[in-house]
């Protein structure tokens, strides 16, 4: 799966997850919008979540800002808009808070819930906490892959999160 990333740049470069594939060029790196292929398009703000139904020969997309800037209007590139589901980050960052994943982690999930286990695991690689994003979320990964649309995986969403209130 292609994986193309806008790369705004606000973050300390030596933890930027983006920077780092393109590095391994499992990634592109696009400094302007114009240049981001039309995709899937991984939006925290998106109103359908990721799916195995969602076309997984389309590239993936994702915006690499720092959360301070991550509001709606940043997302605004061509594609179809598509929110990851629950999911808890595995870096030292951003370690066990739900839904702050960093851009790898983004695009491993994606790669995943899409049906390509290995490249998310390859992603992951790259990393020495990565193998923790994978077990952390081994279980919810593997149901969201295994649902058939979007509603099923909002679905399966719904137990994570009514447990994460108990």
């Amino acid at each position: 799966m292609d994986l193309h990333v806008r790369y705004e740049g606000d973050d300390d470069p030596e933890k930027c997850t983006a920077r780092k594939l393109a590095r391994f060029d499992l990634a592109e790196l696009h400094r302007s919008p114009q240049s981001v292929p039309r995709g899937i398009v991984l939006d925290p703000h998106a109103e359908r979540a990721l799916s195995p139904a969602d076309d997984a020969d389309l590239p993936l997309v994702a915006l690499d800002c720092s959360w301070e800037t991550a509001e709606a209007e940043a997302f605004a590139l061509d594609g179809s808009h598509r929110a990851l589901p629950f999911l808890v980050a595995g870096n030292p960052v951003s370690h066990g808070q739900p839904f702050r994943l960093n851009t790898a982690e983004a695009f491993a999930a994606g790669c995943y819930v899409l049906g390509d286990e290995t490249q998310a695991e390859e992603l992951m690689s790259k990393f020495r906490w990565g193998h923790t994003f994978l077990e952390l979320n081994a279980e919810p990964l593997a149901r969201y892959a295994d649902c058939d649309n979007s509603e099923e995986v909002v679905a399966v969403q719904q137990e994570y999160l009514d447990m994460a209130e108990d």
